[in-house]
């Protein structure tokens, strides 16, 4: 059985003997997660496929599925719509968020498990684990790592690893 990554709401992610700080989100760590309180979910979420950008990095190295990611990804996150917590091919029409993105926190990105079998709508999406900015500014709820310990951390993941994050 794979190991869990555990993320503690002072934002330490630990995982497979290390330990990495990481950002989480403004609103802090919540067991209940609602659209735009940029809190970071509390609970265990499995790690549902990492995406990337070929123009920036190389595919990473793990057993997850990978995909490159492409100008024309985005995320809905309107509750309102039939795809909301749903990768969508942009231009689209609901709110959504581009996942190709000038600044690099999404040059790497793994899909978590969170509100997504079957999605409520209002229980918050697009939570990812992705790259930090460089001053680890908080997220809008993902929890976000160096690029280089997102990496690290990629290659020791099997496919029932899941991120559990405390609050």
């Amino acid at each position: 059985m794979a190991q869990d990554i555990a993320v503690s709401a002072d934002g330490w992610l630990e995982f497979a003997g290390r330990r990495y700080a990481c950002a989480l989100g403004a609103g802090g760590v919540r067991a209940i997660k609602t659209e735009g309180d940029n809190a970071t979910p509390a609970g265990c979420f499995a790690l549902r496929r990492v995406l990337y950008r070929p123009d920036r990095v190389a595919m990473p190295p793990s057993l997850l599925p990978i995909a490159a990611m492409t100008e024309a990804d985005g995320w809905c996150d309107d509750p309102a719509d039939p795809a909301y917590n749903r990768q969508v091919v942009l231009p689209y029409v609901a709110r959504h968020e581009a996942l190709w993105r000038e600044d690099h926190v999404y040059d790497v990105l793994v899909v978590l498990g969170h509100n997504d079998d079957p999605p409520v709508p209002g229980k918050g999406s697009a939570i990812f684990l992705h790259v930090a900015k460089s001053d680890y500014a908080p997220t809008a709820g993902c929890v976000a790592l160096g690029l280089a310990d997102l990496l690290s951390v990629l290659r020791d993941c099997a496919p029932e690893t899941r991120l559990c994050i405390r609050d």
